[in-house]
C-alpha cells in the first residue's frame, strides 16, 4: 500500500530521515533502459533540479533535462534499471518529477526492486524476480509527485526499476530508503567509516543548512565545489554555534574523526568540536549524555583535519556523534572511523 504525500509531508517524513539511494552523488548508476531517444536516462539521477531552455534543440528534437522516450511504444511500458549507490536498502518512498514535460509526460509510473548481491549487472534476473515497490500510479504534467510505502523493512534491495506507461518523459527520480550495510566477520577489528552514508550513517538533526544540506557530510569523496557540502548562514550573535547530529551505521568504538573543509576557503568554521553518545532512540537526542571526544580545535581552509580519539573514550561504544562548528561556516565531509562493536 502506498500513500501520496504533499511536498512538506514528504520532506518531513522521508527526505529528512532517509537517503536517496540511487542518486548520482551517492554512486547510483543507470544499468539499462528500454529507450532514450529524446533525452538521456542518466538525467533522472542528477543531483540538481531540472531546468528548461525552450530555445535549445538537438538532432532528435526539443532539448529536455530528463529522460524522454519515443512516441507510440508498442510495449506496455518503457523502463530504466538502477544499481543502488549503497550495499542495499529498505525502500521507503520516492519522488517522480515531470518538470517541464507537459503533453509529453509519463501518464503512469511504477517502481520495482530486486535483491541481487551476487550479480551487479542483473544477468539471469527474470521478470518474475522483480518485486513491486510502488504500484502503477497516475502522474500529471510538469509537477512533483511524492509517494511513501508500507511494509518498509520486509526486504532490503540492491537494484530498482522505474517503469512509465506507455512512454513519455520524466525529469528526475529520487528513491529514498534506509541503508542496510553489509558487514562480515572480515570487517571485525578493522577501521571503518561508520558516518559514511554507504555504511548506514544518516544526519538525524541539524541546527541550520541554509547553503548546503547536512546529508552531504556523509557522501563519498571530497566533492567538486562548495555546493555539495554542509554550509550554514552567517551568525550575528555572540556565542553562536551550529551543529549536526549523525547516527552511525552501527554501534562502534571510535578511534579517529576527520573533519574536511575542502573548497571552503573563506567560510570554514573557526573551531570545531565533536561529541559522542550511545542512544537507543533518535527521539531521545536531547536527553543524551554526550562525551566530548574532540575538544574545541582550530580549523583551516580547504583541508582534512584528523583527530585521534584517546583516553577512556576509545573503549566506549557509541551510536551517534555531534559535530559543532564555531561560530558557523562550511564543512565538506565528516568521517568517524572505528571498530564495529558487534558483528553477527
Amino acid at each position: 500500500m502506498i500513500r501520496t504525500l504533499t511536498e512538506k509531508e514528504f520532506h518531513a517524513d522521508i527526505v529528512s530521515k532517509h537517503t536517496d539511494v540511487i542518486g548520482e552523488k551517492l554512486g547510483g548508476k543507470i544499468l539499462s533502459f528500454s529507450d532514450e531517444f529524446f533525452a538521456d536516462a542518466e538525467n533522472l539521477i542528477k543531483p540538481k533540479p531540472p531546468i528548461r531552455d525552450a530555445t535549445r534543440f538537438t538532432y532528435a528534437g526539443a532539448w529536455y533535462d530528463g529522460w524522454e522516450t519515443r512516441r507510440h511504444n508498442p510495449e506496455d511500458a518503457d523502463w530504466v534499471t538502477f544499481k543502488l549507490g549503497v550495499s542495499s536498502a529498505f525502500l521507503i518512498g520516492c519522488e517522480v518529477d515531470t518538470a517541464f514535460f507537459n503533453g509529453n509526460h509519463a501518464p503512469y509510473i511504477s517502481v520495482e526492486a530486486v535483491q541481487s548481491f551476487e550479480n551487479d549487472n542483473l544477468e539471469n534476473i527474470g521478470e518474475e524476480d522483480w518485486e513491486e515497490v510502488i504500484p502503477k500510479t497516475e502522474c500529471g504534467p510538469s509537477q512533483r509527485h511524492f509517494f511513501s510505502r508500507d511494509n518498509l523493512t520486509v526486504k532490503n534491495y540492491t537494484h530498482a526499476r522505474l517503469r512509465m506507461y506507455p512512454d513519455g518523459g520524466i525529469a528526475r527520480f529520487r528513491l529514498y530508503g534506509t541503508v542496510v550495510p553489509v558487514f562480515s566477520k572480515s570487517d571485525e577489528g578493522t577501521l571503518i567509516d561508520l558516518a559514511s552514508v554507504k555504511n548506514g550513517g544518516v544526519a538525524v538533526n541539524v541546527s541550520d543548512q541554509h547553503f548546503g544540506t547536512a546529508d552531504n557530510l556523509l557522501l563519498p569523496g571530497r566533492g567538486h565545489d562548495m555546493s555539495d557540502g554542509w554550509e550554514t548562514k552567517r551568525s550575528r550573535k555572540p556565542g553562536h554555534t551550529d551543529w549536526v547530529i549523525i547516527k552511525l551505521g552501527t554501534a562502534a568504538r571510535l578511534q579517529q574523526i576527520v573533519v574536511d573543509t575542502a573548497h571552503f576557503r573563506g567560510n570554514f568554521p573557526q573551531l570545531v568540536n565533536v561529541q559522542a553518545a550511545s542512544i537507543e532512540n533518535d527521539q531521545l537526542l536531547d536527553l543524551a549524555n554526550w562525551d566530548v571526544i574532540v575538544p574545541d580545535s582550530k580549523t583551516g581552509a580547504d583541508k582534512e583535519h584528523l583527530f585521534n580519539i584517546e583516553g577512556n573514550f576509545e573503549d566506549k561504544v557509541y551510536t551517534h556523534i555531534k559535530l559543532t562548528i564555531i561560530p558557523d561556516g562550511g564543512v565538506k565531509r565528516v568521517r568517524a572511523f572505528g571498530e564495529i562493536a558487534n558483528i553477527n
